[in-house]
């Protein structure tokens, strides 16, 4: 973008209000380096931040930002190897706490997402090992004791002498108070002196480091601690080289990590700068405009950034795809310049990436330059007049413009013979539209209301007088060009009859029509923009219903989370207490030295039975009726669901629950424990019989635990064990693995421990060895 259209609308000022929130001196850096762009991209990235970080201060508070130094220059000495003091290192260790603090900000953040400045936050680099050496630097700058056995043990040193040789001459003060002209120890030369009386310096022995103007006094080093100070003094030269080398050291230590330390400042400064916006933005009740993909502008209640809020006219300006060129006619003083002034700041703050005084829906164009001739730029030096000034100018613009230029023209043409300045100004406007340039011209001449009406892609506009007032209202009325109310004003201040009547009949029959007709388009207009108006309004209320609807889903989301946390927290303790109770279930039949099958039944029963019942379908009729019709009867072959075994109904008790038999185990059931299996047509009931006196099931006589996990596995050996009990088996082979030996280990407690095992080993080594266990069943 061409430096001229930043100065004529005063760009800088725009950036120095917004720079205000700024807390970084890497924030003023970026600021400083801030100017519109035309890479849509990039301009809509700015914006898609902008708009997450506003999300994330609402939920999260306001971003832990604070005051900061430059460090380019220390940074550069530092690659050169040059010397830094402990202050500069401060200022490093600050910066770099500050990138911590933002990026933990940032990964902390609750209740909202963030894709696209995520993108940027990702690039913070870890410096906790820099912050871990800069802990010898204190906030104020000063290296700690403690930086180095030798710096900690001369400062103690040091201590100790500064307290003996105050200790001396506290002694020495208190003796000799006759022979000083003052009670205090104070300091020439950087070493401790007494004021001694001049008549009385023999009395006090010792080095003469300074006398004052009268010769009454002698700044006097007694002898007594000479000696003590010189050791102070050579401490305080070792103490000096001592941090010399440390701070070398640490210079060094830091010289790697120079472009990580660059990039979190650099991250900084961007945050800092989008802080800056936001409170912008806030302050200001700017928006994140939409960027259009045709050069469109719709600018809704749009203001100029410069002028006091209190008495800014808010307009709006619509510069849709199929329109090239908007002619603003009318007087002077009544905001067709600011107008001109309010479109370009607002295009430049867009591609700026800074948000804009509009509403909401508000929408931007891209455009390569801006070009604007705007104000008086007559110049003495060069002999030109105003008009040459304007023409040199327009020239140059006219030299430069193509379909991605913005142009504004402020009284194109003025300056010269209205017929000739009209004729340039229809011209130029032709050349814009050959060239497609989005044009917005203010003019004098009312030739150039005909042109708006006639030519396609041009629209008159006009700024709104209000007759009743004999003020300007500063509002831009759209499609419908400025009319003269000199006649009417005059009239209205008293100018005599004779004479209006008179000038009205010098216009022409053609130019009282059009005033006619524009008088009329205006009352047209005026109603169509009150109709506007309370569409807008209406649009407001159904954007504010949205968002408020929005918040109030996010906030059913977030309580519906706390809940379903909430219900897996009671459920752990649910499960807690079942494990506890089954804990004292498997403890009681521990303590039984005899176990008989049944017995294990119940038990499972009864661990079965600590489950919560979640739903109880037992009432349900449409399960009834599917009960009633499987025809549940004595003899009928049945799967029951617990163990995977099948069974045969004997009997139903009084209690409701199903005698199930199960080889030869007989136990109690409820329908909703076993499903009725269909029995084979092939099958001769001579077989079935048989089939009831002999195990139905088809277990195997091996458990294969590799590769299961330790609670998985545990489940699968009890219920394994149950299944091989109740199918008779003598022997069966537990598989392991040898691995790390814990479910080997589980496997070996497990048979220990159960009173259904004769014995147990492992198998042979070509079966498997340590890897599997042989048991053998009571």
């Amino acid at each position: 973008m061409n430096k001229k259209i930043l100065d004529i609308l005063e760009f800088d000022q725009i950036k120095a209000q917004i720079a205000q929130s700024l807390s970084t001196s890497q924030g003023q850096n970026e600021m400083a380096r801030l100017s519109p762009i035309s890479d849509k991209a990039r301009i809509q990235k700015w914006f898609d931040e902008l708009s997450e970080f506003g999300a994330i201060v609402q939920e999260n508070g306001p971003v832990p930002l604070s005051n900061t130094a430059d460090l380019t220059e220390i940074l550069r000495r530092i690659e050169l190897d040059a010397s830094l003091a402990s202050q500069e290192f401060a200022k490093i260790k600050k910066v770099l706490r500050l990138a911590n603090e933002t990026r933990r900000f940032f990964e902390q953040a609750v209740n909202v997402s963030f894709p696209v400045l995520g993108q940027t936050i990702d690039k913070f680099v870890d410096v906790a090992y820099l912050l871990a050496l800069l802990q010898v630097i204190d906030s104020a700058g000063a290296l700690s004791d403690t930086a180095s056995d030798k710096l900690y043990t001369l400062r103690q040193n040091i201590k100790k002498g500064d307290a003996e040789v105050k200790k001396i001459l506290a002694e020495i003060l208190s003796k000799s108070q006759s022979s000083l002209t003052e009670s205090i120890i104070t300091i020439r030369q950087g070493r401790p002196v007494l004021a001694v009386r001049s008549d009385s310096k023999n009395k006090i022995p010792g080095i003469v480091h300074d006398m004052s103007a009268s010769g009454q006094t002698f700044y006097i080093e007694p002898n007594r601690v000479v000696q003590l100070n010189n050791d102070i003094a050579q401490k305080k030269i070792e103490e000096k080289n001592e941090v010399a080398r440390i701070l070398r050291e640490l210079a060094e230590a830091i010289k790697p990590h120079i472009d990580d330390i660059r990039q979190n400042t650099w991250l900084i400064g961007q945050i800092d700068l989008i802080n800056a916006k936001y409170r912008y933005q806030v302050a200001q009740k700017a928006t994140v405009p939409l960027i259009s993909d045709h050069k469109a502008i719709k600018l809704y209640a749009a203001r100029h950034p410069l002028i006091d809020p209190k008495v800014v006219v808010a307009n709006d300006l619509f510069f849709d795809q199929t329109l090239e060129t908007i002619v603003i006619t009318g007087p002077n003083t009544g905001g067709k310049t600011i107008t001109l002034k309010t479109l370009g700041v607002a295009q430049l703050m867009a591609q700026s990436g800074l948000p804009i005084l509009a509403d909401l829906g508000s929408q931007v164009g891209i455009f390569t330059e801006i070009f604007a001739d705007i104000g008086d730029e007559q110049s003495i030096a060069q002999s030109l007049s105003t008009f040459s000034s304007h023409m040199t100018n327009i020239v140059k613009i006219l030299d430069q413009v193509d379909a991605k230029s913005l142009v504004l023209f402020d009284e194109l043409g003025a300056g010269t013979d209205p017929k000739e300045g009209a004729a340039l100004a229809i011209s130029i406007l032709d050349f814009l539209k050959s060239k497609h340039a989005k044009t917005l011209a203010t003019t004098h001449y009312p030739e150039l209301k005909a042109y708006g009406v006639e030519s396609d892609g041009v629209e008159n506009a006009s700024m709104a007088f209000d007759l009743d007032n004999f003020r300007p209202t500063y509002r831009l009325v759209q499609g419908v060009p400025g009319r003269s109310n000199a006649l009417e004003i005059s009239r209205r201040l008293g100018l005599p009859t004779q004479i209006l009547e008179e000038a009205a009949g010098f216009l022409t029959e053609d130019e009282h029509d059009v005033n006619v007709m524009i008088a009329s388009l205006e009352q047209k207009n005026q109603e169509m923009t009150e109709s506007a108006k309370q569409i807008k309004a209406l649009e407001k209320d159904n954007e504010l219903l949205h968002h408020d609807l929005s918040r109030a889903l996010e906030t059913f989301n977030r309580d519906r989370e706390k809940e379903l946390n909430k219900a897996r927290q009671e459920a752990q303790d649910i499960v807690k207490v079942a494990v506890e109770e089954a804990d004292n279930i498997l403890k009681n039949l521990q303590e039984k030295s005899l176990l008989k099958p049944h017995e294990i039944i119940d038990a499972k029963h009864q661990l079965g039975e600590l489950a919560p019942e979640i739903v109880d379908l037992s009432k349900n009729k449409v399960l009834k009726k599917a009960k009633a019709k499987r025809g549940l009867k004595p003899g009928v072959e049945v799967l029951v669901l617990s163990y995977n075994q099948r069974g045969n109904l004997i009997r139903l008790a009084k209690d409701g629950r199903w005698e199930v038999q199960m080889g030869l185990i007989t136990t109690k059931l409820s329908e909703d424990e076993f499903e009725p299996i269909e029995p084979e047509e092939t099958v001769k009931k001579t077989k079935t019989k048989a089939v009831k006196k002999t195990v139905t099931s088809n277990i195997k006589a091996q458990l294969d635990l590799r590769g299961v996990r330790y609670e998985e596995a545990q489940k699968m050996l009890d219920d394994y064990m149950d299944q091989a009990l109740l199918a008779n088996l003598h022997q069966i082979t537990i598989v392991h693995g040898i691995g790390t030996g814990v479910i080997r280990d589980m496997v070996r407690e497990y048979l220990q421990r159960s009173r259904h095992v004769k014995s147990y080993s492992y198998a042979p080594q070509n079966a498997g060895g340590s890897g599997a266990s042989i048991v053998t069943l009571k």
